[in-house]
């Protein structure tokens, strides 16, 4: 095991090794468990209390307060947030809010590593069970829409996909395109894909790796995805969903993108660059880095166009949120901070 495969994966060794677990990793610089600890003991009727909300609506502030008033650590829910030093673009938590209440789930990943939801989920559960067992609550909080539905249904199926086969269809997606990829699947699925994004060159991808190593349909693997046992079964999940009206929202998108600009966002993404960042095709595509990758690479010829698509892009981000939480949580309860700044626990929670 070398000294650079040590460094590049500390973060995740990390992670892994407060719970006790045996940490190996494979000839492709993969981790993986080779053996849990014990489960601890977890209080008769946990709850999980969820708050989410589209970008820069406040979530980090109001959680804080939140937190000590039920008692409860805090579990991060951003896919960006896991990675080691992407700190301004993600509007990670400063050293004074990790201080004031105990943070789970962020910096457990190098950038040259391309987490994925499967790391995610192990180590969510882990983390939740590892903090009820201390009796305290556990107060999820984020954005990612995908990594919040791991909570509630299962997401991910038992395939394991080879890492030779997965380096062969990024690789033909790389050098033939997404029509190529597309065209592949359909031939495995003639009984059509249900509504997977075709346009999606990952989650086609993915699909297209799953098929071919399963044997099965898209439609076949869902199936069996769907039939799976239910996360966190047994304990009670409360969630609310945060906003704000659209003026104000975007009025703190452009003064939160104004901060990163001023406080090295682009010195945050040469080093993380140096880090491995280009070739993680998770994290280089996150708001705020790929726009100024695509300054340092030249396609973008100033701060102020840098600014402008970082801004445009932030709030295409919040419309698909906003449609996303309406269709995973109908029903659930909205409270827009802009009438309600300081809400009690009863007030998000009943």
């Amino acid at each position: 095991m070398s000294e650079r495969i040590l460094t590049c994966q500390s973060g995740y060794i990390h992670a892994l090794e407060l719970f006790g677990c045996e940490i190996h990793l494979s000839k492709s610089e993969n981790l993986f468990i080779r053996k849990l600890p014990e489960k601890p003991i977890v209080p008769m009727n946990p709850q999980l209390h969820v708050i989410t909300g589209p970008t820069a609506s406040g979530k980090t502030d109001l959680c804080l307060c939140l937190a000590e008033e039920l008692d409860a650590e805090i579990l991060s829910c951003d896919s960006m947030q896991m990675y080691i030093g992407m700190d301004i673009g993600t509007a990670k938590p400063s050293k004074d809010q990790l201080s004031t209440v105990p943070h789970h789930g962020i910096d457990l990943f190098p950038v040259s590593h391309a987490a994925s939801i499967h790391d995610y989920i192990r180590i969510a559960g882990m983390l939740v069970d590892d903090i009820l067992g201390r009796n305290k609550n556990v107060l999820v909080t984020g954005g990612s829409g995908f990594y919040l539905k791991s909570f509630f249904v299962p997401v991910c199926d038992n395939v394991v996909v080879p890492v030779e086969v997965r380096e062969e269809i990024d690789n033909m997606l790389e050098e033939d395109g997404l029509d190529v990829l597309v065209g592949r699947l359909l031939e495995l699925n003639p009984g059509g894909v249900g509504n997977l994004d075709l346009q999606n060159p990952r989650r086609v991808a993915r699909a297209l790796e799953r098929c071919l190593v399963s044997g099965k349909t898209v439609k076949r693997l869902r199936q069996e995805m769907e039939s799976l046992p239910e996360p966190f079964a047994g304990m009670g999940k409360k969630v609310c969903v945060l906003d704000r009206d659209d003026g104000n929202l975007k009025e703190r998108i452009r003064a939160r993108t104004q901060m990163m600009l001023e406080t090295g966002l682009m010195e945050e993404t040469r080093t993380l660059l140096d880090c491995g960042l280009a070739n993680n095709p998770v994290a280089n595509t996150a708001i705020g880095y790929r726009e100024m990758i695509a300054f340092l690479g030249g396609e973008l010829a100033s701060c102020e166009e840098v600014e402008e698509a970082i801004n445009r892009n932030t709030w295409q981000l919040v419309r698909r949120q906003r449609k996303w939480f309406r269709s995973q949580f109908p029903g659930t309860l909205t409270v827009n901070l802009d009438l309600n700044p300081q809400p009690a626990v009863n007030d998000l929670f009943g």
